[in-house]
């Protein structure tokens, strides 16, 4: 089946020239399309046609998206959506002066909502997850990463790995699944860390490798979660085990994450607001890509991931919302552009590569998707602007008018 997407007046494409990621100073170039329509064959891109030449194409299906930006489907790589309950009384409680790390300590943070992830069944979850992700096909994202690490039992990982996994199949969007039981230490197991990592190691990670519940399998670096070597026993058994690894590191510390992750060669590092110079230079000379979350910093009110020297130290950087209930509630990606914008340094198009090639690149999914080229997935976000740097300068605002995934169209703003 052919169909033509006709008449926008931008199309974004972020070419690669088939090296699907862009690095450094790379960022910048997002090769902006003009006077030219979209031919789709069956859901892959087929062809860019000159608006000139569009009548001589006999095409199923017409699209016209005239006056309009189309972006590559935009990507949302590390999300903790799969949740149940609120946190509000946490985030007054920071607005107070009360640090994240104390609320944790006195077992808030992520163990509360351990508890209400455990008080709610598989339907529950699905439902309460489907609006999330309504919202986020809304705003022109067609693919997102989940992560599990709300339950921290066997029981309850596997239970969210099951929601994901379902997920993935009633929406139409790309849904990856990742394995986070190292998240932090259930309260239980707060002084027998050994056991709990045991855990993991024989029970949890066994178990989503055979039933090819996750892709991946991330930890949390950090000083009230997990050490670096206690991240390098779970990296070196997923490893064993098949799994690619990603890793939350340099968060509020920086204790050796960098380094375990690039060991066993993850396919992204994320947070690193505190990362050091030479650690900088240890992800420059690889592809792991570095995945900054601006809204967890301005959530929380801490120094933001630097991004600006990261990318001119030749890095790959991605951006993604973090969505979670605790530490960055903000399930908008066109904010985050902004906040990345305003308060990282970053440029509008360096931004919009972020939250394309560079995240696909960040899921190990950007031979099919995050760019518009020829061969790729037909995947796009159909903007209501002539011009592509709206999306960050209308601050939090949802200028998605369609998005379509694999060719076909799963979301039209009436």
């Amino acid at each position: 089946m052919l169909k033509l997407l006709v008449n926008p007046l931008q199309i974004v494409t972020v070419n690669t020239s088939g090296k699907n990621y862009l690095r450094g100073k790379e960022m910048e170039e997002i090769g902006v399309l003009e006077n030219h329509s979209i031919l789709i064959e069956d859901d892959i891109i087929k062809d860019f046609i000159p608006n000139n030449s569009i009548n001589e194409i006999n095409a199923d299906q017409i699209i016209d998206i005239k006056d309009k930006t189309i972006l590559p489907g935009l990507i949302d790589c590390h999300t903790h959506l799969v949740f149940a309950g609120s946190r509000a009384e946490e985030f007054k409680l920071k607005l107070e002066g009360i640090r994240y790390e104390e609320i944790a300590e006195k077992g808030g943070g992520i163990n509360r909502t351990v508890k209400s992830v455990i008080d709610s069944g598989f339907e529950e979850l699905v439902e309460i997850s489907g609006s999330r992700i309504d919202y986020a096909i809304s705003q022109g994202i067609t693919t997102l990463e989940i992560k599990s690490g709300y339950g921290l039992s066997f029981q309850e990982e596997i239970k969210i790995l099951e929601v994901i996994n379902h997920l993935n199949k009633i929406y139409p969007v790309d849904i990856i699944p990742t394995f986070l039981g190292a998240h932090t230490y259930p309260l239980e197991f707060k002084n027998h860390h050994n056991a709990y990592i045991d855990i993991i190691l024989n029970e949890m990670l066994p178990y989503v490798a055979k039933n090819k519940l996750a892709k991946f399998c991330d930890a949390f670096c950090e000083s009230t979660a997990f050490s670096s070597p206690e991240v390098d026993m779970i990296f070196s058994k997923a490893s064993e085990l098949g799994f690619q690894t990603k890793l939350h590191t340099d968060q509020f510390n920086s204790i050796g994450g960098v380094k375990v992750g690039l060991k066993y060669n993850s396919t992204s590092l994320e947070h690193l607001e505190v990362i050091g110079d030479n650690d900088i230079k240890r992800i420059t000379n690889s592809d792991c890509v570095a995945v900054l979350l601006p809204g967890v910093s301005f959530f929380l009110r801490y120094g933001y991931a630097p991004a600006r020297k990261l990318i001119d130290n030749n890095s790959i950087v991605a951006l993604s919302t973090d969505f979670n209930p605790g530490s960055s509630n903000i399930a908008n990606l066109n904010l985050i552009m902004t906040l990345a914008a305003l308060n990282m340094n970053m440029k509008i198009e360096e931004t919009i590569s972020a939250v394309t090639i560079n995240a696909a690149k960040a899921l190990d999914v950007n031979n099919s998707v995050g760019s518009i080229e020829i061969g790729k997935k037909a995947d796009f976000a159909v903007i209501d602007s002539p011009e592509y740097y709206d999306i960050v300068y209308q601050v939090g605002k949802n200028l998605n008018l369609m998005t379509i995934k694999n060719g076909n169209i799963i979301y039209k703003k009436s």
